[in-house]
């Protein structure tokens, strides 16, 4: 059986443990046999006891204790169990991790990496469901890496701990149990696979054809898996063809992978899981508009979340998430397809 993604991010924290002595991991119940609330972390314990550091339940603390592990020359790797609680961290990131390398003249680094589970769709509800990674976004001096099945997973992990500047590295939850998804031969099942140079890859995948109903659909993370499928559905069902673009580097934007697929397209889709409003699809609209705008042959579609806190019942969670329905609506939308 291929692995999973939760097995290749485990495989990569041991192949970094092991190589380097400087490498911690801080978070709350990582200790085996337990391993984490999503077990990313077993056998790191067992076989590296005083680099394991399991602590109380206090984000604000852990993410200034890691930053300070980080200044002193170490390469810390701190798991919060849950996204949403990154809020609590946000002064120790906006006002000390973005800050300190320029406020000190590049005297300290703070290369510490942040570990996001992210998103719904668990029926978890609203304060452990959210995907925040979009309030991140244009925070400078920090830099943001969405993993999806498509990417290397543990290249990514490895890549971010290796990074000088502090990576925040969103893991979308859905996206543990799944099967890694990496391309035979330049392809991926009968989608061709294409991934851009640079240690945060993006991955763009596309059926054989482009024509005047071609469609860019510009995602991310734990999106990926939904934008993919729908593209399939789309082929069969209305002959429209998508190239799906996952980008990982969401901050600094990585638009370029995006802009060179809309200038072959000529329409864009946005997906993504966080609230609409404010989010990475209107930062990404706004990029691409000022640099393919006469590319376009339509307005650009955003998918994503209702603005609206997640509900816990599994029904009304699904209807206010981004699902293929919304997806597919969009891409009819800005093909000008009635149906």
């Amino acid at each position: 059986m291929a692995d999973r993604c939760v097995h290749a991010l485990n495989g990569a924290l041991h192949e970094l443990f092991e190589r380097d002595d400087d490498v911690y991991l801080v978070g709350e119940d990582l200790l085996d046999p337990y391993g984490g609330a999503f077990k990313v972390s077993q056998g790191l314990s067992t076989r590296w006891p005083e680099r394991v550091l399991t602590t109380p339940i206090s984000e604000a603390s852990l993410v200034g204790v890691s930053a300070g592990m980080a200044m002193r020359g170490l390469r810390p790797i701190l798991e919060i169990m849950f996204g949403d609680f990154i809020a609590i961290g946000y002064d120790q990131i906006v006002n000390g991790i973005s800050k300190f390398r320029e406020m000190y003249n590049d005297q300290v680094q703070v290369p510490v990496v942040i570990r996001l589970p992210m998103g719904g769709g668990r029926g978890y509800g609203p304060t452990h469901s959210q995907s925040l990674e979009k309030t991140l976004l244009g925070v400078p001096n920090v830099t943001v890496v969405a993993i999806s099945e498509y990417h290397d997973v543990g290249a990514l992990l490895i890549a971010a701990v290796e990074d000088d500047e502090p990576v925040f590295f969103v893991e979308n939850k859905l996206m543990y149990g799944r099967t890694l998804r990496r391309p035979e031969g330049g392809y991926i099942d009968e989608l061709r696979c294409r991934e851009t140079d640079g240690p945060y890859p993006a991955v763009a995948l596309s059926g054989s054809e482009f024509s005047e109903d071609t469609v860019t659909v510009a995602t991310y993370g734990g999106m990926t898996s939904l934008a993919v499928e729908t593209s399939t559905n789309l082929i069969l069902e209305h002959e429209i063809f998508c190239e799906v673009v996952s980008l990982s580097q969401l901050q600094p934007l990585e638009v370029e992978p995006i802009v060179e697929s809309v200038r072959r397209t000529g329409a864009l889709v946005t997906l993504e899981e966080g609230t609409l409003t404010g989010g990475f699809g209107a930062e990404l609209a706004a990029r691409v508009q000022a640099s393919a705008w006469d590319d376009l042959r339509r307005p650009i579609q955003r998918v994503g979340a209702a603005d609206s806190i997640v509900p816990a019942a599994p029904a009304l969670e699904k209807t206010m998430l981004p699902g293929s329905r919304d997806l597919v609506d969009a891409v009819l939308a800005v093909t000008g397809t009635r149906v």
